[in-house]
């Protein structure tokens, strides 16, 4: 991200009328103008930059992601795209996207997405532009797909048998037979995957299977399995090749945590349980994105895209019911890891009459930051630094929606966690996602 000298301003107004880049995603011309405002960098480099969604299934924040990315992809080395989705479930997008997988994006919508997000009609846009771009052999590097998320979603969790047959998958292309007994051991702990993924677990911890005697006794094949790669690596990085066996470390290392986050879920806790469970699956976002940088050097940087909750740099907070959770988001991880190499950017809408968002109130940033020139704008924050401290401390917050439950408002922290803010007048709801049923924010009056 660019780097200047931090101005100061009289007041947060000044800063922001001084500084919004407008744009129009309707003029192809004028958004590229402003995005290479805001990401051409060359004295300062980032490897990865994570671009935060207000809120799920945001119609226009998806097509600025998509066009975001095609300009990225174009004009600044970039070569991968990574969504919140199931880390293990985008291999097979990602096989789509490369020509030598399923014929259809059908075939990828549900099983190559978790979260239902394959429905939604902007990735499907997403998926078969980055499938056209690579078909063209004039395009010398080839666009990856992956996933960072962690194999779990809000009401319940995967089984770990995809993360551990793939490892076991590519031992066996090196020594199928001496791999047979433990693949049968595993198999066998394994047991159905209806008992790992039983919703009632999230709310009753007696009901997972997490800390029962088959699933610690996987925990402790899964140690060794991964010890069997770390021992006998030179032999197989030579069998197979350096790339294909880090991955299949990864893979062991990730089913490693959802077997600890399956005896997370079986322990007590109560809303400190809940936040414990929140901060393992942000952790294991931030170690799968720092992978996949990692298989990027070399060809190009990575885009991540996710809700700004999970990319932002502060803690995260929730407020579930009488319960204010707080817990370390991934993007908190990624600024420790990567420090100046990890940008982000926030993002924030006036209205939405589709997702049940109203006006801003007054003086609220949202209220502020769309009072601009139009009808988007990116906004540097600066880290907070140079913004007049009186203003600051007299931001109140928003009202939320009455129809998404996946929107946060913009709090005063937000100008310190992200680099810079993408603000949208209005938003509509991409279509595919499932339908928004408003709800009585009042009941009983």
């Amino acid at each position: 991200m660019k780097k200047r000298p931090n101005p100061a301003y009289v007041s947060l107004d000044d800063w922001i009328c001084h500084e919004a880049i407008p744009f129009s995603l309707d003029s192809i011309e004028n958004f590229e103008t402003a995005v290479d405002r805001t990401v051409a960098s060359p004295d300062s480099p980032v490897d990865l930059l994570g671009f935060g969604e207000a809120l799920h299934g945001g119609r226009e924040i998806l097509l600025l992601r998509n066009r975001l990315f095609r300009r990225l992809v174009e004009e600044h080395g970039y070569s991968a795209i990574a969504l919140e989705s199931s880390f293990p479930r985008a291999r097979l997008v990602n096989e789509y996207v490369a020509g030598c997988g399923p014929a259809s994006y059908e075939a990828v919508q549900e099983a190559g997405f978790s979260h239902g997000f394959g429905r939604f009609e902007a990735n499907r846009e997403l998926v078969e532009w980055m499938r056209q771009y690579n078909a063209d052999p004039s395009h010398r590097v080839k666009l990856r797909f992956y996933g960072f998320d962690s194999p779990t979603e809000m009401t319940h969790s995967d089984s770990p048998r995809q993360l551990l047959q793939f490892v076991l998958d590519y031992l066996d292309s090196i020594d199928g037979a001496g791999n047979r007994d433990c693949r049968e051991r595993i198999d066998r702990l394994l047991g159905q995957d209806a008992d790992w993924e039983n919703p009632a677990a999230m709310m009753d911890p007696a009901r997972s299977i997490g800390l029962s005697p088959a699933v610690t006794s996987l925990r402790i094949e899964t140690e060794d399995l991964i010890e069997e790669l770390q021992v006998h690596r030179p032999d197989l990085v030579a069998k197979s090749d350096e790339w294909r066996y880090l991955e299949a470390v990864h893979y062991a290392s990730t089913a490693r945590q959802l077997l600890n986050y399956h005896a997370a879920v079986a322990r007590p806790g109560g809303g400190e349980r809940t936040a414990f469970l929140l901060g393992i699956r942000d952790a294991m976002m931030a170690e799968n994105l720092a992978y996949l940088v990692s298989r990027e050097h070399g060809r190009g940087k990575v885009l991540a895209f996710g809700h700004n909750s999970h990319l932002r740099r502060g803690r995260a907070a929730w407020q579930l019911g009488p319960t204010l959770l707080t817990w370390w988001p991934a993007g908190a991880h990624l600024d420790t890891m990567f420090g100046p190499r990890y940008a982000v950017i926030g993002s924030a809408v006036g209205t939405s009459e589709a997702n049940g968002i109203g006006r801003p109130e007054a003086n609220t940033l949202e209220a502020r930051l769309t009072a601009v020139a139009g009808p988007a704008r990116f906004i540097p924050t600066h880290r907070g630094q140079g913004l007049p401290a009186p203003d600051m401390g007299a931001i109140p917050i928003r009202s939320g929606s009455r129809k998404n439950s996946s929107y946060f408002p913009l709090t005063p922290e937000s100008l310190s966690d992200f680099d810079w803010l993408a603000v949208l007048d209005t938003m509509g709801y991409d279509r595919g996602g499932p339908p928004l049923v408003e709800w009585d924010a009042n009941p009983g009056e």
